[in-house]
């Protein structure tokens, strides 16, 4: 039913189911990085309600996220409020649109010449950046606009940022944070292969690596960064061409696509020869910023509640294309994970050659009501990842078959099993080899047993050739064995002997995260490794026990008890010990004293004496634990200053709060 067409009441109802449905689409793309509809279908149902709202002033409240810029401000990053606000900008979609905003701008501004600027809109994370006497000290994410997450460690580590530029004054500059189609693959590769859920798009991945705690794994994925927008001293240049040339001249990295565009026919002609070339790129822009030019006249046009009147995006098209469900083959990963595939007749989508897609699961299927012989719908809106969105009902013919998911493991015919409530079944053969390549590449990967050299065309020949049948038989590999392989002469076997040796003397929580227990990721890994005196201890652990470490909930602790009480792990582990594996927990300091053993600190706001990886490596010196989120099991909440949500969540649990004071005293 059309908004025009309905009664104040049937409005009420309708603003009050779109914005719960929107602020859950929200927090699914701005919290889980889990998005789950497009871009565009999200777009709609924000337009749909301002409209409502437009229509109907008085259902407006300050919380519909109508009234709101941006992502709230992510939890475990001490928040900052920003000098000058930072804007959404709103979106059009066709050329007629494009020509309502210009006829908007000439209303506003009678009599005058207006210029444009049209720049690539990069899909990626809003950032600000502050420079004081020529030195970066610090970085802030678009968060709600007026505040943001302070992640100044983890930007510094983007290489083609500058920490030193040629001014004095107060200088910020605003970009846009990406993470290039290469890096955003690789790990994505690397997450399925640990079988962690897939980023949707390079915008969910930058968004994830910025606020990561550990500024090295930032670094590692080589995120990039372009500006576009500058404020010396609070003031910007008489205009946005300007500031462009002036930011440039500062040393920063702006993208070399934005044009000066005196006629709308020419930001018209922009976004046409990008909506062709966009595949070009080695990043995703998923439209064109355009721009009033001149400083002077966009202070006159001035802004909305949530958006500035001088600025537009015009959106590039979603990415589509139609082609036949040949097949669905079913893959084998690491823990045994039964996953569906499917099997397309080729189509060319966005420059890429298109063959196959994940389908998830049995139940993603179903709810989809795709069968084998479809035509389906398949989108990269944004995403390097293939989707299919759905089958084309109207094509079928009758012929189309219903898939069924094997009850038998495809690579070994072991019984596969779907535990009561999870959308998985997995196969239940430890020595399956599709699990055990898998097994061996995350237990040889560089967070895990880090064993350089041991990679996926090295792990193929040692099966292949039988030389590897089990975890253990790492540890027994001789010069002999590798020598004979491709590309493994003697220099090169003794590096990896060499690196194989060098493993058994791992922290243990690296063995932890290297066994692949599921549900059990690199930051528990630490949290058990800390917990207990070793993997013995680990092992003869109860579920009341385990449930009492921080972190570990009834699902993981099932988990664990369940992968100890296996007969087949615990000779796995019985054999890693006789290879000469750690096995035991890192031991207390020369003068034996771990006062803070067993203790879980969480900290929020900003602190003057440390800095958060600072404090965080003071904690566990002394056998604490620092972690993210305030829960019932916290030892002590440590309030800085401008501390965010935390410190509610901690006053509700009855945590106990300590200052930094307080807090120093405890270290000393």
């Amino acid at each position: 039913m059309a908004s025009k067409a309905l009664t104040r009441r049937q409005a009420e109802d309708r603003v009050r189911d779109l914005r719960v449905e929107i602020e859950s689409h929200e927090k699914k793309y701005y919290a889980d990085n889990d998005p789950q509809i497009s871009d565009a279908e999200f777009d709609r149902l924000v337009k749909e309600l301002a409209d409502l709202e437009a229509r109907f002033p008085d259902l407006i409240t300050p919380e519909s996220p109508t009234q709101r810029v941006g992502e709230k401000p992510a939890e475990g990053f001490p928040t900052v409020r920003r000098r000058l606000p930072m804007m959404s900008i709103d979106n059009v979609y066709s050329v007629e649109e494009l020509e309502e905003f210009d006829q908007r701008v000439r209303k506003l501004l009678p009599d005058q010449t207006i210029e444009y600027v049209a720049e690539l809109k990069i899909d990626g994370l809003g950032i600000s950046i502050l420079y004081r006497d020529g030195r970066y000290v610090q970085a802030v994410t678009r968060g709600d606009g007026v505040q943001g997450d302070d992640v100044t460690a983890n930007v510094k580590t983007i290489k083609s940022l500058p920490l030193v530029i040629p001014d004095r004054g107060e200088v910020e500059v605003r970009g846009e944070i990406y993470l290039p189609f290469e890096s955003f693959q690789k790990i994505n590769r690397e997450r399925e292969t640990r079988e962690e859920p897939l980023f949707a798009n390079p915008r969910n991945a930058a968004s994830g690596s910025i606020r990561l705690l550990d500024p090295k794994e930032v670094a590692a994925r080589k995120l990039d960064v372009f500006l576009y927008s500058l404020f010396i001293d609070g003031a910007e240049t008489d205009s946005q061409w300007e500031n462009l040339q002036k930011i440039k001249k500062l040393g920063f990295k702006t993208n070399p696509h934005s044009r000066l565009c005196r006629t709308l026919a020419e930001v018209v002609e922009l976004w046409s020869e990008w909506t062709v070339q966009r595949d070009a790129l080695d990043y995703d822009a998923d439209g064109i910023v355009i721009k009033v030019n001149a400083t002077a006249q966009r202070q006159a046009l001035g802004v909305t509640s949530k958006a500035p009147r001088w600025a537009i995006s015009f959106k590039f098209p979603a990415r589509q294309a139609t082609t036949r469900l040949n097949g669905i083959t079913v893959q084998v990963g690491r823990t045994g994970a039964l996953t569906p595939v499917a099997e397309l007749e080729p189509v060319k989508l966005s420059g890429i050659t298109i063959s196959r897609a994940t389908l998830h699961n049995e139940d993603e299927i179903k709810r989809k009501d795709i069968r084998i012989g479809d035509f389906v719908l398949i989108e990269r809106s944004g995403d390097v990842i293939p989707k299919v969105v759905g089958p084309m009902k109207k094509r079928r013919t009758g012929r189309e078959k219903t898939f069924v998911m094997p009850t038998k493991c495809p690579v070994c015919r072991s019984e596969a099993f779907r535990p009561e409530g999870e959308a998985v079944a997995r196969c239940t053969n430890p020595s399956c080899p599709a699990k055990l390549r898998e097994s061996l590449l995350h237990f040889a990967a560089r967070r895990a047993m880090n064993i350089e050299g041991l990679g996926d065309a090295l792990v193929d020949q040692l099966l292949a050739e039988g030389l590897v049948t089990a975890l253990p038989d790492l540890y027994a590999l001789r010069a002999d064995d590798l020598v004979g392989l491709e590309r493994m002469g003697p220099k090169s076997s003794k590096n990896l002997l060499d690196e194989i040796e060098r493993s058994k003397t791992n922290d243990v929580a690296r063995l932890i995260f290297a066994l692949g227990i599921r549900h059990v990721g690199e930051k528990l890994a630490h949290t058990l490794a800390a917990h207990f005196s070793g993997i013995d201890a680990l092992a003869a652990a109860t579920i009341e026990e385990l449930t009492a470490v921080e972190d570990v909930g009834p699902v993981v602790a099932e988990s664990l008890v369940f992968f100890f009480h296996q007969p087949e792990n615990q000779t796995l582990l019985r054999q890693l010990k006789e290879a000469g594996l750690n096995c035991a927990a890192k031991k207390e300091t020369k003068s034996g004293a771990r006062p803070l053993a067993g203790k879980t600190f969480v900290l929020t706001g900003t602190l003057e004496r440390f800095s958060r990886d600072e404090a965080k490596a003071a904690v566990e010196r002394l056998g604490g634990i620092v972690t993210d989120s305030v829960s019932g099991k916290t030892t002590y909440l440590v309030v800085g200053k401008d501390p965010g949500s935390k410190l509610a969540k901690a006053r509700k649990l009855d945590v106990p709060i300590i200052d930094e004071g307080e807090f120093t005293k405890l270290l000393s």
